[in-house]
């Protein structure tokens, strides 16, 4: 790939979460002190929201990465589950052997057993939910139950939920206000601005190792903020395209053409609010790589 001719030990712009990669601009720094705050302080509710691509689940990850020994942390990537498959899901994250057939009260009463054996040892026990937005409204009252096991001092379980902005509205269903009165902590997570999308390209690059001057042009950042409207998953994918573009035509420099065949190619650009972007197919990035890769050959 374009690794070599770039001076790049690693790819620097997946859309994997690779905590190494983790920006700590403006809203992710007051995203990630909110949950350290909250988780520290013994809340039992605790709420992230954000727009699809603006980096939740690389914060999820950070977060728990960040807390000391004295957490035990929980994660259920995909809380689409009815109560008792969102219970079982809960025990294996605590390390309980149970028989398959448990019924529903052996599994609360081991759940409860397991939360005061790690209290007793003085730790904390925090479960992370992503995509919080699908949990059923049933599962939410489930999990609302668990916090209420709590010592004289603290909870035996805090709980945050990550979710898109769908969750807000979730929320406000009367069947589940009880719950909605616990989050105690909430953070939105917001896009990038320019100066800070421009400092997030340098931060990934440097990260995967690069040592050169300005990667992209002026003109490409600009290309770039404006398609992808500061999304840090939208900014990944077209800045990887653009490198790919780049490599084939054996230049250096990221150059605007490049950003804008790009963005033609990647699903969620705005493209109505480009003219440039809806005249290029689907297929431009392929056709302009294909091209200059025989070019170069």
């Amino acid at each position: 790939m374009y690794l070599q001719h770039f001076g790049l030990k690693e790819a620097p712009f997946g859309i994997t979460p690779d905590t190494s990669f983790f920006f700590t601009s403006p809203h992710s720094q007051e995203a990630l002190n909110t949950l350290l705050v909250a988780a520290r302080s013994g809340e039992g509710f605790i709420k992230i929201t954000g727009e699809v691509g603006t980096g939740k689940t690389l914060l999820c990850r950070k977060f728990i990465t960040t807390l000391g020994d004295d957490f035990v942390t929980a994660y259920i990537p995909n809380p689409y589950l009815e109560p008792r498959s969102l219970m079982l899901a809960l025990a294996d994250e605590l390390s309980l052997t149970l028989a398959r057939d448990v019924d529903q009260h052996q599994l609360l009463k081991a759940i409860t057993s397991r939360l005061m054996e790690l209290a007793a040892q003085d730790k904390r026990v925090l479960l992370c939910l992503d995509e919080a937005q699908a949990i059923p409204l049933e599962s939410l009252e489930a999990l609302r139950l668990l916090t209420n096991l709590e010592t004289e001092k603290r909870k035996l379980l805090q709980i945050v939920l990550f979710g898109q902005p769908e969750l807000n509205v979730h929320l406000q269903g009367d069947s589940i206000r009880q719950l909605a009165q616990r989050i105690t902590f909430h953070y939105h997570l917001g896009p990038l601005t320019r100066d800070d999308m421009e400092y997030y390209l340098a931060h990934r690059l440097r990260v995967a190792g690069f040592t050169g001057s300005r990667l992209f042009s002026r003109g490409a950042i600009g290309v770039l903020y404006r398609a992808s409207g500061g999304i840090p998953r939208l900014i990944n994918i077209m800045a990887h395209k653009s490198l790919m573009l780049a490599y084939g035509q054996g230049k250096q420099q990221v150059a605007k053409g490049h950003v804008k065949l790009a963005a033609g190619d990647t699903i969620g650009v705005r493209r109505s609010r480009w003219p440039w972007l809806a005249a290029l197919g689907a297929g431009a990035l392929v056709a302009a790589c294909g091209l200059t890769w025989a070019l170069t050959k």
